[in-house]
C-alpha cells in the first residue's frame, strides 16, 4: 500500500511537469522566435527567458508568468528527486531485483509491486499477460485467424511495461533483437511493438517469480509451501508471447513479498 502511495504521487508530479513545461514552452513560443527545443530543463528555460527584455505590458506579462512557471517547475523537479529516493529504497527494502531488467526504475518496480502484490496468484505469464493487456484478443471469424490488442487489464502497469518495451526498443536488448525479428517475419511496427510488450510481460513475470521463491526460501535452502506450484509452469520452454487467453486466474488469498523492515 505504501508503494502504491508513493507511486501515485510520482506520477502526480510526473504529470505536473510535463503540465509547467507545456506552459513555459507557449509562453517562450511568444516570446523567442522559434521557441524552444522540445525537451528543456528548468535551467534552460531560465536562461532562454534572460535574454528576453520586453517593453510593452503583454510581453512584460508574458515573461512574468513564464518566470513564475520555472520557479514552480524547479520546485517540482526537486519533490520528484525526493519522492524517486523514497521509492528506491523502499523497492530494495522488499528485496526486489525488478530494477535489474532494463527499462524498470523505482517508479516501474513500485508500481509492479504495488498493484501485484502476490506473483503467485497468477496460474502462468499468459493469465499474468491477460490481466495486464498485453495477450492480444483472438478475434478470429471463419477461417481467418485474427488478434488485436486488448483496452481491458490494468492500465497502470500496462503503461509500466510499454515505458519499458520503449526503453528496450532505443538500446542493444534482447528486447530490440525481438522485436527485430518479428518485423523481419512480416509484422508491421506496432504489432511487433506489442508482441515485444507481451514478451517482456512475461520477462517480468518470470522475475517476480523469482523474487517470491528467495522471500520464500528458508534457513535449509528449501522454498517454503506459500508459493503455489502452479508458478512452476514459467519456464523458458513454454511460449506463450502470441497466445490469446479469456481471463485471469481465479484471486487467492494474497501475502506479502516481503516485509518492509
Amino acid at each position: 500500500m505504501a508503494l502504491r502511495l508513493l507511486v501515485d504521487r510520482r506520477d502526480g508530479l510526473g504529470r505536473a511537469h510535463t503540465d509547467l513545461l507545456n506552459r513555459i514552452h507557449k509562453l517562450l513560443l511568444e516570446l523567442l522566435p522559434g521557441g524552444a527545443k522540445k525537451y528543456l530543463s528548468a535551467a534552460q528555460a531560465r536562461e532562454l527567458l534572460n535574454t528576453v527584455r520586453p517593453r510593452d505590458l503583454v510581453g512584460r506579462t508574458r515573461r512574468r508568468l513564464a518566470s513564475e512557471l520555472i520557479t514552480e517547475l524547479v520546485q517540482v523537479d526537486k519533490k520528484t528527486k525526493a519522492a524517486d529516493k523514497q521509492l528506491r529504497e523502499l523497492v530494495e527494502a522488499t528485496g526486489s531485483s525488478l530494477q535489474d531488467l532494463h527499462g524498470i526504475g523505482p517508479s516501474g518496480a513500485a508500481r509492479l509491486i504495488g498493484d501485484v502484490a502476490d506473483i503467485s496468484r497468477f496460474a502462468s505469464r499468459g493469465h499474468f499477460a491477460s490481466w495486464n493487456g498485453t495477450a492480444p484478443l483472438d478475434v478470429s471469424s471463419g477461417d481467418q485467424n485474427r488478434h488485436r490488442l486488448s483496452r481491458a487489464g490494468n492500465r497502470r502497469v500496462n503503461r509500466t511495461l510499454h515505458i519499458m518495451a520503449v526503453v528496450q526498443l532505443r538500446n542493444d536488448t534482447e528486447g530490440r533483437a525481438y522485436y527485430q525479428r518479428k518485423l523481419a517475419a512480416g509484422k508491421n511496427p506496432d504489432g511487433g511493438h506489442a508482441r515485444a510488450q507481451r514478451r517482456l510481460s512475461d520477462v517480468v513475470c518470470r522475475q517476480m517469480v523469482n523474487d517470491a521463491k528467495r522471500a520464500e526460501t528458508g534457513p535449509g535452502g528449501h522454498v517454503g509451501a506459500a508459493l503455489k506450484s502452479s508458478a512452476a509452469d514459467l519456464i523458458p520452454m513454454i511460449d506463450t508471447s502470441d497466445k490469446s487467453l479469456p481471463g485471469p486466474a481465479e484471486p487467492q488469498l494474497r501475502t506479502p513479498l516481503l516485509a518492509a523492515s
